[in-house]
């Protein structure tokens, strides 16, 4: 009978691919343009609205100093979080992410997916030249330097688990592969280059519209995507240890801490009554990401999360930005 054995959580914010010279000066002169702004009452803000109701000290807080550390700080927790996948000798990673119109568009827009091809495919990055922008650059970091990779799927799990879920009545939509000229979205070529690419581990990807009205699973539905997974991969007759993670969040485009941590106490207490209580309006733009966490808090009921680490990644003055999130669970005994 298969096991789930481990659980992790990421962010994977374009921050996370970015150079510290990028964190010290570059992103003050893009996130003035961002138009996905909401407040805690999923109220649409401009940055100027946000920087006019920001501290008085919030210049002091985005120092290149300050910049400069919280790079540090998370890139020491990534490598961390690495470090715990390999040593938790898994055979099969489930990946919840969301796909933002990168294999899906706003035409056919699936609520759930499930992807059961033998293998996906990230892309070789572009070629750039260094007049190209930071972000740019950055974003290409999720792609493969040399060229094309394909990343093992298990995809006798992955189809079972789609046939088995729409046997409780999740309506799950099926990937069995992808066009010459699609890859793998960002929610999950960032796990494989960052954490994955030392070794062959399959995975079974597993897209939550967290991101695009007006089909998002409520924080309540994700909790019960959470509590199924978990009950399958019981029942699933091969021997396997399992691990599932979430790729996203926490809070963004804001940085909402106080929120954040809640958030971490519901993970380390299995609050599920917490975590599908979750207003929608506190998971709009990219904070719907968190819905990707609340999957697998639910799955991970019989382990126990045993480390975090949470990074403030405060951008501007106006406190834009991203709560930067790693954490993983383990069995209980």
């Amino acid at each position: 009978m298969a096991t789930l054995t481990a659980a992790f959580g990421t962010s994977h914010s374009i921050m996370l691919t970015s150079r510290k010279e990028d964190w010290q000066y570059g992103f003050k002169a893009v996130d003035p343009r961002n138009p996905h702004y909401f407040d805690r009452e999923g109220n649409h803000r401009t940055y100027e609205e946000l920087l006019a109701v920001a501290p008085s000290d919030s210049e002091e807080m985005v120092t290149p100093e300050l910049m400069a550390g919280r790079f540090d700080a998370a890139d020491a927790a990534m490598n961390q979080l690495r470090e715990r996948i390999a040593n938790a000798k898994l055979d099969v990673l489930l990946v919840a992410g969301d796909d933002q119109t990168e294999l899906f568009k706003m035409t056919n827009m699936p609520a759930i997916a499930i992807y059961y091809g033998e293998t996906i495919r990230n892309a070789k990055r572009e070629d750039l030249s260094e007049e190209d922008s930071w972000y740019r650059h950055a974003r290409a970091q999720r792609q493969e330097p040399d060229e094309d990779v394909h990343y093992p799927v298990d995809s006798e799990l992955a189809e079972w688990l789609i046939r088995s879920l729409s046997d409780k009545e999740f309506d799950i939509a099926a990937l069995s592969g992808l066009d010459e000229d699609q890859f793998e979205g960002h929610a999950f070529s960032f796990p494989h280059r960052r954490y994955l690419s030392h070794a062959r581990l399959p995975v079974v990807p597993i897209m939550v519209n967290t991101f695009d009205p007006p089909n998002q699973p409520t924080a309540k539905r994700c909790v019960a995507l959470g509590r199924a997974l978990r009950e399958l991969i019981k029942e699933y007759p091969k021997d396997l240890k399992v691990g599932i993670m979430a790729s996203g969040g926490l809070s963004h485009f804001v940085v909402d801490e106080e929120f954040d941590h809640q958030l971490i106490e519901a993970f380390r207490n299995s609050d599920l009554d917490f975590l599908a209580s979750i207003d929608p309006r506190r998971l709009k733009a990219g904070s719907s990401e968190i819905r990707n966490w609340i999957v697998v808090a639910a799955a991970s009921t019989d382990l126990q999360l045993d480390w975090a680490e949470y990074v403030p990644g405060y951008r501007t003055p106006a406190l834009t930005g991203t709560g930067l999130c790693f954490a993983s669970w383990k069995p209980t005994s």
